[in-house]
Formats: C-alpha cells, structure tokens, sequence
C-alpha cells in the first residue's frame, strides 16, 4: 500500500478517489492534521485499510472493498484461465474482503450482487477477460449509486423534518459518529440530512459528539461542517443528554452500519445511549441509512454480530495510535457498535423516502417491496 502526500486534484472531503485501474483511499486517521491519500493496489491493500480504519463508514466500506478488487484486476497481466477460474477468482478475493468487519452490512450487500454479476458473466463468457470487465463496471456502479443515494437520502431527510417537527424553520440536530461525505462515496447519510436541511436554510446549529474512542465526531464530522461553513458546535460525548435537557436539539439523526427486519439499528457505539436520552426528553431519533443497510435476513438486533476493537484504542491517546493514558493491566471492554431498539427510533430515512411506524411498528419488508418495486415500472 504506496503513500502520497498532498495528491494533485483531490478533494479533502472526497475519501475514495478512483479511475480504472487507479484507487486512492483518504487515511482517514491522519484527519484534521493532514491529508494523505493511500494507493490501494489490490484487494490485500483493500482489506488492510478497512481492517485499520484508513477508510470506515458502512457505504464507504462496501465501495472501497470492491473497487479495491477492480483495481487488481484492472492491472492484471497475462492472467491465464477460463471464465469460470476468473469467476472462481474473484469470489474468493470478495470472500477475503467481507472479513475485513463483520459488523457493516453493505459490504457483504455489495458481494452477494458482485457475485450475481459474476455468476452471470461466467455463464455466458468464455474468456476469462470478459467476466474481469463485467466485474470492473459493476463495481464502478456502486460507486455512482451511492452518491445519487446519498443525495435522496439528504433531500428525503430535509423535506421529512421540515413537514412532521414543530417549528421546523428553525431546527437545531444532533448527531454522532461521522457519516458524511467521508464515510460514504459523497455527501453522506444523517451528515447528508443536515447538509440539505442547512441549504434550505432552516438549520439553526448542527451538534456532533466526540465520539470516542476513535473519536469521528471530533476529528471528521467537525472537519466536514467547519469545510461546509456549516453552523455546528461540538460536545463531549457525556454532554448529549445536557443538551437535550437544555432544550437546545430539535431532533437526532445518526447513521447505521446494519438494520435489522425490525428496525433495530447497530450503530457506532454510544447511539443507544443517546437514542435513551432522546426518548426520555420527546425529542426525535432517526436513521440514516441507504437500503443496502437493511438486512431482512435478520429479524431482530439480537442477530447482529457485534465488532470489538482493540484495547489499544482505549488505552492509548488518538484512537490507539497515541501514547498511553490507562493504567497499564487493566481490563477493557472495546466494542464497536451498540444496537438500539427500533422502539427509541421514530423513522429511518432512506433514499426511497422515509420508513414510518404503523402501530409502533416497523414494517420494513413491505416498504422495501413497494420502493423497489416501483422504481422497476
């Protein structure tokens, strides 16, 4: 994995920047401080900077994993097989690639539809170079759907606010983590609601948590609304529930790394905690999140294989990557993600419009059903 500094023609808040055959991933961890972009040349590259958190955010995830993999086959020379052995190929590099984090369900989203590409190229090709294109452009897809589902998710998210909260001409947001335009392909999830609510000019503040361990909040989602001369203030994590006694959030919106069936949510760790103090001050909690985040597989969070990081990002100042600050032999407890009941969650915003309870329930399947299936006519 190649370092350059200060690439050429790079937006700061563009985390993955890629032509055929060239990938250039934003190290995420050197953010606010510096900008250093990372050369991913395959997919070995692509699980590594996953794994350690060069890039993260679940839609920014899934892209990098399989751009990283089109960029190796991109630069493939003199590969000798047939269109099966290159099918066979791929999926075990994609199969390498899921297991960079369990936790994110757009990554393994991503490869069931990148072997359903495969599968069908494999079956109508003989050369082995054929099902490689098939691959390169399915996967360059997913980069442009993802922009276009942020954007409909901000303007979903904008136009849902401003019509169901009282007094919407003047709204002030909370959120957590960082799902901006530097955990996504472009513009974000919940950062992308606050970027659309800010344009139509009825944001008062944004709020954004620390988020610690690793600290999103502070060092990423700060960067991008202080880049976007957007109105925003930052607090501990320990200070949300102050805050919404002081009366100053109208609403919190977050991001999501997995939906369950049922609405329950994974999300960075500390979102149940806010979702808690939410419910108990009547103030609104949504989601998020693209389609690709919803996992109908699973019919509750129970199911929801839960991430643990490294102690080391606990102990030691930066997320792990500083000196250390604990004491040394104590015992920690790192998970990633916490998962918060679809009960403290009045509505999740997707990019098909926003999915609302009927009888405090979620109903999911029949809203996926109904989007898809109108978008198909």
């Amino acid at each position: 994995m190649a370092t350059e500094s200060h690439p050429k023609h790079h937006d700061s808040l563009q985390s993955i920047c890629y032509k055929r055959g060239s990938l250039q991933l934003l190290d995420q961890r050197k953010l606010p401080l510096e900008t250093l972009f990372l050369e991913i040349e395959g997919a070995d590259d692509g699980w590594h900077a996953i794994r350690d958190m060069v890039v993260r955010g679940a839609p920014a995830i899934a892209i990098a994993a399989a751009l990283s993999l089109a960029v190796e086959v991109s630069n493939l020379e003199g590969f000798i097989g047939t269109s099966d052995y290159a099918a066979s190929f791929l999926n075990s590099k994609l199969d390498y690639l899921v297991t960079s984090r369990p936790t994110a369900v757009n990554l393994s989203d991503a490869v069931t539809k990148l072997k359903a590409v495969i599968s069908n190229a494999a079956a109508s090709a003989f050369e082995a170079m054929s099902v490689f294109q098939a691959y390169v452009e399915a996967a360059e897809d997913m980069l442009k759907e993802d922009v276009a589902a942020n954007k409909a998710i901000g303007l979903d998210g904008a136009s849902f606010l401003r019509s169901h909260i009282k007094g919407s001409k003047s709204l002030s947001i909370l959120t957590h983590c960082n799902t901006g335009s530097l955990a996504t392909a472009g513009y974000g999830t919940a950062l992308g609601v606050i970027r659309a609510v800010h344009a139509e000019g009825i944001l008062l503040r944004a709020y954004c948590t620390e988020t610690r361990p690793f600290n999103q909040g502070s060092r990423l989602t700060a960067f991008e609304l202080v880049h976007d001369n957007i109105p925003a203030t930052l607090i501990a994590d320990s200070a949300a529930a102050a805050l919404m006694q002081a009366g100053r959030v109208d609403a919190v919106i977050v991001g999501a790394d997995r939906v369950a069936a049922n609405g329950d949510t994974a999300n960075k760790i500390g979102t149940y905690s806010l979702a808690l103090c939410a419910k108990h001050h009547g103030i609104p909690f949504f989601v998020a999140a693209p389609l690709t985040s919803i996992d109908l597989n699973l019919s509750s969070g129970q199911e929801i294989v839960i991430e643990e990081r490294s102690p080391k990002e606990l102990l030691n100042t930066r997320g792990g990557l500083g000196e250390q600050v604990a004491a040394s032999g104590i015992c920690v407890w790192n998970p990633a993600f916490d998962v918060t009941p679809a009960d403290l969650i009045a509505g999740i915003i997707t990019e098909k419009g926003v999915i609302t309870k009927a009888g405090n329930v979620f109903n999911i399947k029949d809203f996926i059903h109904n989007a898809t299936s109108h978008c198909c006519k």
